[in-house]
């Protein structure tokens, strides 16, 4: 039962919810609860709007609730990634509104890009790039990828020179998809999972807003085991 409460030292009033992601939120418990279910549980997403009808609030509010879920799923990030890692760069220009289309044809000019990367069986991790050169994905690596690990990529030239892991790429623009222990096959199934939610459900993601939403995804690859 929700209600307040004073610390006996510094005399301050306080909820349950002080400190959370619910502060502030007039939005009863039992549907907050609700919300994080759904949001583990529904492997595309869930959108705002189609929230809103289920527990009876505003699409505003349930926009609110959503990117507060998403942003928590952001945490936990500090753990590094090891043994075998693969790794994938994605990203659409149809992830921006009409009227900022670049239409510059091929390659990553004028697209948002997501630097995706995987434990062979084990968690994932995605990070929106402001670029895809060398340096930016190389220091992505660096700050996600244990030592000594075995990274497995496709040809982009990003990945040339990257030190401190055994890396091994296969050639997909040569109808290359494996070789020996090398292919990307695991982290292209959460680029799949990640698109059929983007056209499914969601429809368009913000620049401003996409890590929120990728953070989402793979936290619900990570942590979605909910039976």
């Amino acid at each position: 039962m929700e209600g307040y409460y004073r610390c006996l030292v510094c005399k301050r009033d306080f909820t349950v919810r002080t400190g959370t992601m619910f502060e502030r939120s007039h939005v009863p418990l039992d549907k907050w609860l609700y919300t994080i279910y759904l949001l583990v549980t529904a492997r595309k997403g869930v959108s705002s709007l189609q929230w809103s009808k289920e527990i009876g609030v505003t699409q505003k509010t349930a926009w609110f609730m959503l990117a507060r879920l998403r942003k928590a799923c952001g945490n936990g990030k500090d753990a590094l990634l090891s043994g075998i890692v693969e790794t994938l760069l994605g990203g659409k220009e149809a992830n921006k509104h009409e009227c900022k289309k670049l239409r510059a044809g091929c390659g990553p000019i004028g697209k948002t890009s997501v630097f995706g990367m995987r434990e062979r069986g084990g968690r994932t991790k995605a990070v929106v790039v402001q670029s895809v050169d060398g340096s930016t994905i190389k220091n992505c690596i660096e700050r996600q990828v244990t030592p000594g690990s075995d990274l497995y990529t496709d040809e982009h030239a990003a990945y040339r020179g990257v030190i401190g892991v055994n890396h091994k790429s296969v050639n997909h623009s040569a109808k290359q998809f494996v070789e020996g222990m090398a292919h990307t096959n695991g982290v292209e199934s959460v680029w799949a999972v990640l698109k059929r939610g983007f056209y499914g459900t969601y429809h368009h993601f913000s620049r401003k807003h996409m890590q929120g939403y990728v953070d989402e995804f793979a936290f619900r690859l990570n942590e979605g085991n909910v039976k």
